[in-house]
Parts: C-alpha cells; structure tokens; sequence
C-alpha cells in the first residue's frame, strides 16, 4: 500500500471513529453511566475503598474463592506403564515404559512389531 493511499485511509477511519465518538457521547445511557462512575469513585475515595473492597462486599463469595495464580495446575499427561518383554527364542527379558529402548528396536527389526508386543505383559 502506497503512502497516501495509507494516509487516506487513516484519515477516514479517524472520521468515522470521531463519528461514533460523537454519538456516543450524545447517548443517556453513556451520561447515566458516567456520572454513576464519577459518584462511585467520589464516594471510594472519602472511604479509602478500593474496587476489591467494593467487590468484596457485593460478592462475599467471590472473595471465597482461591485466587488463580494459587491453583495448582496438574499435568493431564499420564504416566506410561512399565512393560516387561520376554524374548520366547533366547529367554531375555527387559523391562521399558516406551519404544526407545535398543533391545527392543533390534527385536522388533528382526522379528516385526506385532510378533515382538505380543510378548510384552503390563506391570504394575
């Protein structure tokens, strides 16, 4: 995009945003609104009360609850089970939580990956 053609642009956008800005403050609601705040932050000041202070005492309950930087967030990754394979042709048998182990990778090379789980029992 050119350089003008980005002026432009920002200029319009600005226009239109000083439109809505203009509405709005023209609204009741918004006036209503901001006078309410204007009173509540008068009135917080004269008691030395902050917007916890106002919240706890509107909502006890909220305060009840723990704060969530206090929460112990756990790991929802289970742990792997340990499997024993028994090698039926020379009696070895090793014992892994996953498929990294060299023992196991050589079997399963020469003897294919469904003969050699079928060998494996769960431990507990």
């Amino acid at each position: 995009m050119s350089l003008i053609t980005e002026y432009r642009a920002t200029e319009e956008a600005i226009k239109e945003l000083q439109a809505r800005l203009k509405n709005l403050s023209q609204d009741n609601n918004l006036q209503t609104e901001l006078e309410f705040e204007g009173k509540l932050r008068t009135l917080m000041g004269e008691y030395s009360k902050s917007m916890r202070d106002i919240i706890a005492l509107l909502d006890p309950e909220l305060t009840v609850k723990a704060p969530r930087s206090a929460v112990k967030i756990t790991s929802t990754k289970l742990a792997r089970k340990v499997k024993q394979y028994k090698n039926p042709y020379n009696g070895e048998v090793i014992q892994t939580k996953g498929g990294n182990h060299k023992t196991l990778k050589e079997w399963k090379a020469k003897w294919g990956s469904n003969v050699v789980e079928d060998w494996s029992t769960l431990l507990d």
